[in-house]
């Protein structure tokens, strides 16, 4: 299978192109599946050429697959869509696309890089994501305790999803879990 190539003379482009080749390729048959020489088949250019746009290799590669995984939650974190409710839209909003996006999550979530959270160098996309976890949880009151707050709802959250991917709790479930979210963080 070879995708339609990019052109060659436009680095971003050929980047993008690189970052949604490892994306497809993960989401069809997992991480490990995805090597630079690959990602380099997949889209046609030479592994030489996949360094020169990424000089960190495959690691790099989840890197960018990451914040562009945190900009598509954000960006659905931050849409309510006729949603009164900011803390319920978060709370269900994450486990969706938790759910739906199961490949990107993991890279998102578990893979190891080098970017720093919750610091001043910190892309900004991940800063916005956690945005909706302050913005569903601040309410009167010092800022530290919002964090604080914030940080519990998003480990809340992160444990369902992954206890859920891995069929550790009992889908019949899932309406009351979600409802026992909202309880606990409401009040």
């Amino acid at each position: 299978m070879t995708p339609s190539t990019p052109p060659r003379t436009d680095p971003s482009e050929r980047s993008r192109s690189i970052v949604r080749a490892a994306r497809r390729v993960a989401e069809g048959e997992g991480w490990p599946a995805v090597t630079v020489r690959r990602l380099a088949a997949e889209i046609g250019f030479s592994q030489p050429i996949l360094y020169r746009s990424f000089p960190g290799g495959r690691d790099e590669i989840v890197e960018q697959v990451m914040v562009a995984g945190f900009a598509e939650m954000a960006a659905e974190l931050a849409d309510p869509i006729g949603e009164d409710d900011r803390l319920a839209h978060v709370v269900r909003t994450y486990l969706a696309f938790a759910r739906t996006h199961p490949a990107l999550y993991e890279a998102m979530f578990e893979a190891r890089t080098g970017i720093v959270f919750a610091a001043a160098e910190t892309p900004a996309p991940l800063r916005e994501a956690f945005g909706s976890f302050l913005g569903a949880v601040a309410g009167a009151g010092d800022e530290q305790a919002a964090v604080v707050r914030a940080e519990l709802l998003w480990s809340t959250l992160h444990g369902v999803a992954r206890l859920a991917a891995s069929e550790r709790l009992d889908p019949a479930l899932e309406e009351a879990r979600l409802e026992g979210i909202l309880a606990l963080f409401r009040s």
